[in-house]
């Protein structure tokens, strides 16, 4: 989260329209039963209007006087078209102007329409991994849309940034400030500056301009790169961000060539590619010192309830293995990184680890009050050095606590010792901690319960996902001053104030992972794939981000598991591979259609090696004084990353029931403005959405039925604190999939890896089928009750779906045996090939149809009615359409 005190939410609302507010739940439809229809001759000229998919009752139907009748001529009723219902002869009893009547069946022509764009959301998808998947996507063009996030394609940097380091929500900026307010459609970039590079791509190449350092622009200070024009024979050069001259350096001179380019072009990366790393020099580290190698502290709570459950056993067996896989530099022989040991309760335990030592020392500090770490030597240390000592302190650990009746914790103090080990030992580094109760010792940071779901859905919501100030917020500033990053491993059983808990991870760069009511046998897998995901990453420390524009526009908000102390630089504890930084941008003048947006982000870091480097991302971007050009440059996924962000920011603000008014309003608005201005003259009855967000609505209200902007008092507040912590470090990639998850057939999959999804509806779930659905962070294997038991024979290696316990949960495919056949081998390379394309570990939930686990699987079909509220694909749709005419009219 943006660290600054929170703003009013940025989104300009359109005028209001005098019409009733968004009710808790979301956009509040009344039933169609209301109005009655009656006898009429339809319009001549009208034919009957088929309506596919949908059944009397149903929510978009309402089932008030419809009756199911023969299909029309083309439209045959056929098992194929079960449940195809005619409409016509009718016409409404009353004036009543909010509903359905007067926009949805003004000749039946746009429902028609609707029911045609909703059955293209999976579509659009697929059309796009057909059109473009397994292609090689160059980045020389300017303003170039990439493929989507979705799709598997191959980058050759020419120029400009990959998308996989940076994605903009639209690649055509408007020239004008008056533009950008008009359309409102968001610009923004969603940067993930260390993203990871597959293999078949070529990775960074690394930069080393000695002791003078890399060449930078004498005014705006942005890093040469493709953008900078060379002048009066190669003697000058202009910069592209903010035109200034500038002399080149007596060892940088090259000539030019008769087109005007420098003759070494290709040979430098920094002159011919989009991203590059520079060697630092001593002037970018701290006291001008080079940095120490990093180190990782593993801080484990070892209170009543984490012995007794085993968690402690099981986190110290997995060490002794996990150690020695700590991330090292490429051809490096080992890690660099050095590794500490604390327990704690009441009191804290620092372990003596030095290599010469026959057994590992503790040392206790019980005056939390005044954190200090009672050693230095021996409390870092190489792993390889040590190993003997280390893996005996390991063993040791469960069985010294196993007697424990301590069931108080500390917090506070844990990440203050954290902060002075590394202080002491002049290095950054990461704190993993392991903790399972709300901190009610005395100490400092104690929390209290403020967990009261009778705010929900008044003013006061925000409070619940504030943090508690105080030391919380004076820790944050410490450990980012000292390149500290916290990672928290969260084993509730109950309310813990995830809120707070979790401030100093989410501003530090650090990651917050939740396991409710924990229990070895059937969560300890899925936990032990986090922790080694976790630690195995590639990461940054110590990092400072700064994003410079050419002038005309300027950043000025940013989101993501960021600390911000003033409006410019960016600073990360650290960063790994999976953090990504939203950056929204605004315009303080007029941009030229020939000279482009120029992006360049630029992130100063220490590596695992104790390096000091600067990593360089340039994008350029088109500009226009066509709406019809940024229209046609969207990127929904990037749009929606952003959306979801900036609200989750503005709920610690305004109240939430504010925020999701906002949002809608927006939406209809972006949507009323395309219609207004850019597409062709159509009856004010259809809705027409542009070919670039043609998926947009049903992301939209996906996200308006997330935990944290539901609204509902069901919903555990932890669980709604953590799903907005989440999203805040988010890419692109893995927003997408939570908004919309995939829903793949699997009982009769054809021979593909992964089957085609289908729309994430119920009722593309059928009796007799088995699904998948994945939303990046949980895969549901899901039974109908029908399913055959040769199926689930093959699957499970038992009879019948009654044989089958009722909540099977387990980690990958650990409860999935394999077996030799078609249908096991196939499920199995399916969720294979699945958690390969997702960058962290996914836990596996098996549900039988009618279960009461089913309850979770059915709120990820975002496509239906929220089960805690909120509306339907179709439901909304008909909202947003309602708000679109009443802003054209």
């Amino acid at each position: 989260t943006s660290s600054a005190a929170p703003q009013p939410f940025q989104m300009s609302p359109p005028t209001p329209m005098g019409h009733a507010p968004l009710s808790p739940q979301g956009p509040q439809l009344p039933p169609l039963s209301a109005c009655p229809p009656m006898a009429a001759s339809p319009p001549v000229g009208v034919p009957p209007m088929v309506m596919p998919n949908c059944q009397p009752g149903s929510p978009l139907m309402g089932g008030g006087g419809f009756q199911p009748q023969a299909g029309p001529q083309g439209f045959p009723q056929q098992p194929g078209n079960r449940g195809l219902i005619v409409l016509q002869n009718f016409k409404c009893h009353c004036k009543c102007s909010i509903l359905y009547w007067d926009h949805v069946f003004q000749y039946l022509q746009w429902p028609f329409k609707m029911m045609l764009l909703s059955a293209k959301q999976t579509q659009v998808i697929e059309d796009d991994q057909v059109k473009r998947g397994g292609q090689l996507y160059t980045t020389n063009l300017r303003g170039q849309v990439p493929p989507f996030v979705t799709t598997s394609f191959s980058v050759q940097d020419q120029g400009n940034a990959s998308p996989r380091f940076m994605r903009c929500t639209t690649y055509s900026f408007p020239c004008t400030s008056d533009l950008a307010k008009q359309c409102q459609v968001p610009l923004a970039t969603i940067i993930k500056p260390l993203a990871s590079v597959p293999k078949n791509e070529t990775p960074l190449y690394i930069v080393n301009h000695g002791e003078a350092g890399p060449i930078r622009c004498n005014r705006c200070k942005a890093y040469m790169c493709p953008f900078m024009l060379f002048i009066d024979g190669g003697r000058r050069y202009q910069c592209g961000f903010c035109n200034c001259v500038n002399e080149v350096p007596v060892q940088y001179f090259q000539h030019l060539d008769h087109m005007g380019r420098r003759l070494d072009m290709y040979e430098r990366p920094e002159l011919s590619l989009g991203s590059y790393e520079f060697t630092a020099t001593l002037d970018y580290c701290k006291n001008n010192k080079p940095p120490n190698p990093p180190a990782y502290i593993f801080v484990i709570d070892v209170s009543y309830n984490n012995i007794k459950s085993g968690l402690v056993k099981l986190i110290c067996d997995e060490l002794k293995t996990l150690l020695d896989q700590l991330p090292k530099e490429e051809g490096a022989e080992g890690s660099a990184i050095k590794v500490g040991f604390v327990t704690y309760n009441k009191i804290l335990h620092f372990y003596n680890v030095k290599s010469a030592l026959a057994q590992p020392q503790m040392m206790v500090v019980s005056d939390v009050a005044e954190m200090f770490v009672p050693l230095l030597d021996g409390f870092l240390v190489n792993f390889q050095e040590s190993r003997a000592v280390i893996n005996n302190l390991l063993e040791q650990i469960p069985d010294m606590f196993s007697d424990t009746n301590e069931s108080e914790t500390v917090f506070a103090p844990v990440i203050q010792a954290g902060v002075e080990a590394l202080k002491a030992a002049e290095c950054s580094g990461k704190l993993f901690i392991f903790h399972s109760s709300l901190p009610m010792a005395e100490a400092p940071g104690k929390l209290k319960n403020r967990d009261d779901r009778k705010l929900v859905n008044t003013e006061k919501e925000k409070t619940l996902f504030q943090a508690q100030r105080g030391i919380y917020e004076q820790l944050t500033k410490e450990c980012v001053n000292q390149g500290c990053c916290v990672d928290l491993f969260l084993f509730p059983n109950q309310y813990v104030d995830l809120a707070t808990m979790a401030d100093v991870p989410a501003h530090t760069g650090g990651s917050v992972y939740k396991y409710s009511n924990f229990q070895v046998q059937v969560d300890g897998q899925h936990f032990l794939s986090d922790l080694r995901q976790d630690v195995k990453k590639s990461i940054g420390f110590d990092a400072m981000m700064r994003v410079r524009t050419s002038t005309g526009f300027r950043a000025t908000d940013f989101y993501g598991a960021i600390y911000m102390n003033n409006t410019t630089d960016v600073e990360m504890a650290a960063v790994d591979c999976e953090k990504a930084v939203t950056v929204e941008f605004k315009h303080d003048d007029t941009l030229s259609e020939d000279v482009g947006a120029l992006i360049q982000c630029a992130l100063l870091y220490t590596s695992i090696s104790g390096q000091r480097r600067l990593r360089v991302h340039n994008l350029s971007l088109a500009c226009s004084s066509q709406l019809s050009d940024l229209y046609k440059s969207c990127e929904t996924d990037a749009l929606i990353n952003f959306f979801a962000k900036s609200a989750y920011h503005a709920m610690l603000a305004q109240p939430v029931k504010v925020v999701r008014e906002i949002l809608v309003k927006q939406t209809a608005h972006m949507l009323a403005c395309y219609r207004k201005n850019c597409a062709s003259p159509s009856a004010a009855s259809q809705l027409i959405l542009p070919d670039a967000m043609k998926v947009f609505p049903v992301y939209m209200n996906s996200l308006l039925k997330t935990p944290a902007l539901v609204g509902s008092a069901e919903l555990s507040t932890d669980d709604r604190a953590f799903h907005r912590l989440s999203v805040m470090a988010m890419g692109v990639e893995e927003s997408q999939v939570l908004f919309y998850p995939r829903l793949i057939p699997v009982v009769r999959a054809p021979s593909e890896a992964v089957p085609s999804a289908v729309r994430c509806s119920e009722e593309r779930l059928s009796d007799t089928g088995a699904f998948l659905l994945e939303n990046g962070q949980c895969i549901f294997l899901w039974l109908g009750q029908a399913c055959p038991p040769d199926i689930i024979q093959n699957f499970f290696n038992v009879p019948s779906l009654a044989h089958l316990g009722t909540d099977m949960v387990s980690d990958g495919t650990s409860s999935l045996p394999e077996l030799d056949n078609g249908h096991s081998k196939k499920l199995h390379s399916i969720i294979c090939a699945i958690s390969q394309q997702r960058s962290s570990s996914t836990k596996m939930v098996i549900v039988k149809q009618k279960d009461r686990s089913e309850m979770l699987f059915r709120q990820h079909l975002v496509e239906d009615k929220g089960l805690y509220g909120g509306a339907s694909y179709m439901d909304f749709l008909c909202y947003v359409h309602r708000e679109i005419r009443q802003l054209l009219t």
